[in-house]
């Protein structure tokens, strides 16, 4: 009687735990076994009804992948994703793996449907007896979960997919019902794999065999998959990286489930129970600062996420923002890039190599290709990233692809008004007194519309005013000056006069028409100092304004994404890029002849790079920075050098565009351009009333020198008198002006001819009643 008793009382006690007992699993003993005991009666009614008001449609799109970027020959260069994920099908998983996943989680998962009630049940009873809580949850249920989980966008939606609440439970299982109505069972126990939390960061088998072992879920052997299998029910206690004893552990009991369930004998376990956790670990990582072209992955993230907020990223609230960058990094998009790893190479090594990575001078650069505005290139010499002698801010591109404002351009801008004067048809021969310094007035006033100085300006005047005073850089000479000449020596002054002739507004309409503006976006201010440079700009662009030059005036916007794909394969529509014919071609050619005279007689002498290229200096006011822009026919670049700390504050005294950027442009582009043709320019086909270089006639007779003067469209005639020399008698001495000056075709060039006497004073000289002799 006793013993009736007794029993009496335990199975009370256990009949008022299972009543007690949380989650989904109670309720529905509740509703199946108690429908009309008192209260409890009434609450399982109102749980049913809710129940069946529920929402039951799931959306079960794809979980959350990474997005890889490519470069233009197709090899990946980075990878964004917060949550590690490469998704695979149910046949590139290892059988073993499927099977371990199975029998640890819900071994008679082809065999019921949403809801195992045998097994939630059975694990009801052994919480009830051990006081410990097994799970009694379908993988169709943990399936669900994990959608809920992983589409979670903000923390309240996170929370209410984690909640140990019935209600969450309930929702879970009206959403597997569901589930298991339009999935096949293979089709859930792919998802689940997919979407399975496998520890250390790794979201999918896929990503957890690469994560531990660094081979494919289809390579998995029994101990590795029971190892992963093991690992999701608690990622965290279950790490094999951080908890291997604990991980073994369950390793085993999996291990011996398998056995349990038939599915492996015993042997196999006791083999695989005997070795210990190896681990081949490959530690994923993402974002720019893993790399190999930082700064170039930095301009296409900012790309990318105004192509994903349809152009509004930057007018966006924080929030939104970040809603955006979570859809880049979620969003398993494919993204294929203009980069060129060789040129990319060229930059950096060239940069890091002259310039201390870690020292507060820093080199920007960016390659262009002309005809397409292609980025094939950015680089800086700094490492991206956090952290003392580094940097996050891409100092090569504009603010809005790296908040970077940019640096001034200097004389670099001058081939904007260059252009604009031979557009105008300006004769190359124009003549222009340059003193070293010159107070220039007069320019006409330009309308503006933008931003200056933490001011908006709306159609206001700008431009002209008081007298402008310039002088000439400490490498500038000063005298008369043609439009070559004036070029190739970068002549200030002379360039201040011309801009007057030019006007200001139409200087840099010109500038604008090759995409100039300001670093931080702002429109270029039209001021006369503009064509020294002083607007603000970034070398991604300033490369890309000279790639124009070098397409013979067709100018492309920079372009650093050429294709990009969903997760389901579906293309997104892109902004249209900007291409058009910015300056007459023949123009074009013209500019390009100058500028190739700046490598060989002007200010970049010395720079060449064994083929044909063109290019201009800057130096910036006051040693600010240095900044050197030039070009091939099928490449252009753009450096700039200052001190990271802040040009104004950190002047670099000495530093011209020749003496640091132009060597580092000359030894990149060699290595860039190294076994790729090296096509010429087009030659101009009309006349910009360009000016002729005088011949080199000392030692010719005055027969040849009047052949050679003529076959340079030159007149010729010849002194009177003759000059002791030591030369033979009727051999010209010298010319005037000098051989290798550039004169207006047409010029009458005087011949100095040899007496054959041998100078009195030990130099030739002029006798009779010549003219002083200039030599």
């Amino acid at each position: 009687m006793r013993v009736a008793n007794t029993d009496r009382v335990q199975a009370a006690s256990t009949l008022f735990k299972l009543l007690g007992a949380g989650m989904v699993a109670g309720l529905i003993v509740a509703l199946i076994a108690l429908p009309a005991v008192g209260s409890a009666g009434m609450t399982a009614r109102d749980a049913a009804n809710n129940f069946d008001d529920m929402d039951s449609q799931l959306k079960t799109t794809p979980p959350s992948e990474k997005t890889v970027m490519y470069s233009a020959n197709g090899k990946p260069v980075a990878t964004f994703f917060d949550k590690y994920r490469e998704s695979v099908r149910l046949d590139q998983v290892n059988p073993i793996m499927r099977k371990a996943m199975i029998d640890i989680e819900d071994s008679r998962f082809y065999e019921h449907g949403a809801l195992d009630l045998k097994g939630t049940i059975r694990a009801l009873a052994s919480n009830v007896e051990s006081e410990q809580t097994q799970g009694g949850s379908t993988l169709t249920q943990q399936y669900v979960k994990n959608l809920l989980v992983d589409s979670a966008r903000t923390q309240a939606e996170y929370r209410d997919a984690t909640a140990p609440t019935v209600g969450r439970k309930l929702r879970e299982l009206r959403y597997a019902l569901d589930i298991e109505q339009r999935m096949t069972k293979d089709q859930i126990l792919e998802g689940y794999l997919n979407i399975a939390y496998f520890g250390a960061g790794a979201y999918g088998v896929q990503a957890a065999a690469k994560r531990y072992f660094s081979i494919p879920a289809s390579k998995l052997n029994l101990g590795q998959a029971a190892l992963l299998a093991g690992i999701t029910q608690n990622p965290t206690a279950y790490d094999p990286i951080r908890n291997p004893k604990d991980a073994r552990h369950r390793r085993d009991i999996v291990l011996y489930r398998m056995v349990q369930l038939g599915h492996i004998s015993k042997a196999q376990a006791d083999e695989e129970a005997a070795k210990p956790i190896q681990l081949n670990r490959t530690d994923p990582v993402g974002g720019c600062q893993s790399s190999k072209a930082p700064f170039f992955c930095e301009y296409v993230k900012y790309d990318m996420l105004n192509i994903l907020s349809d152009g509004k990223y930057w007018s966006l609230k924080p929030k939104q923002q970040q809603n955006i960058v979570n859809e880049l990094n979620r969003g398993g998009y494919t993204i294929r890039t203009t980069l060129d790893m060789q040129d990319q190479n060229a930059v950096d090594k060239t940069l890091r190599s002259q310039v201390a990575p870690g020292g507060n001078r820093v080199a920007a650069q960016a390659m262009v290709e002309p005809g397409t505005g292609k980025i094939k290139a950015i680089g800086v010499s700094k490492r991206f990233g956090p952290g003392k002698g580094r940097t996050t801010i891409n100092l090569a591109a504009d603010y809005h692809h790296g908040r970077n404002n940019g640096v001034s351009a200097g004389s670099t801008f001058k081939v904007f008004t260059l252009a604009a004067a031979i557009d105008q048809g300006i004769p190359v021969s124009t003549t222009i007194n340059s003193p070293q310094t010159a107070t220039v007035g007069g320019y006409q006033p330009c309308r503006y519309t933008g931003t200056w100085q933490g001011k908006k300006y709306e159609n206001d005047l700008v431009g002209g005013g008081a007298p402008w005073t310039v002088s000439n850089a400490g490498d500038s000479e000063k005298g008369n000056f043609n439009l070559k000449t004036g070029t190739w020596h970068s002549v200030n002054t002379f360039y201040a006069y011309l801009e007057k002739r030019v006007g200001v507004c139409n200087a840099v309409k010109m500038a604008e028409k090759f995409g100039m503006k300001m670093g931080n976006g702002n429109a270029l201010l039209p001021i006369p100092s503009q064509v020294l440079g002083v607007n603000d700009v970034d070398m991604v662009h300033l490369a890309a304004a000279y790639a124009g030059f070098a397409a013979r005036g067709k100018y492309c916007a920079p372009l650093a994404v050429t294709d990009v794909v969903d997760s389901q394969g579906k293309k997104l529509k892109l902004p249209k890029q900007d291409c058009h014919q910015a300056l007459d071609q023949d123009v074009a050619d013209k500019v390009n002849s100058i500028l190739q005279g700046v490598l060989t007689k002007g200010t970049a002498a010395g720079l060449g790079i064994g083929r044909p290229a063109a290019g201009k200096t800057g130096t910036c006011e006051e040693f600010t920075c240095a900044v050197f822009a030039g070009y091939t026919p099928n490449l252009a670049s753009a450096v700039a050098y200052w001190d990271f700390r802040g040009p104004w504050q950190y002047k670099v005294h000495g530093i011209y565009g020749a003496t640091i950027p132009g060597p580092l442009w000359r030894t990149s582009m060699q290595r860039a351009l190294a076994g790729e043709p090296a096509p010429g320019f087009q030659t101009p086909s009309r006349d910009f009333g360009d000016t002729t270089r005088v011949p080199k006639v000392k030692g010719d007779t005055v027969a040849s020198a009047k052949a050679k003067l003529a076959a340079a469209d030159l007149q010729a005639k010849v002194a009177s008198g003759s000059v002791d020399s030591n030369q033979p008698r009727g051999t010209v001495v010298s010319t005037s002006p000098d051989a290798g000056t550039e004169v207006p075709p047409g010029t009458t060039v005087i011949l100095y001819v040899s007496s054959g006497k041998k100078p009195a004073r030990g130099h030739d000289r002029p006798s009779g009643d010549w003219p002083p002799w200039s030599g």
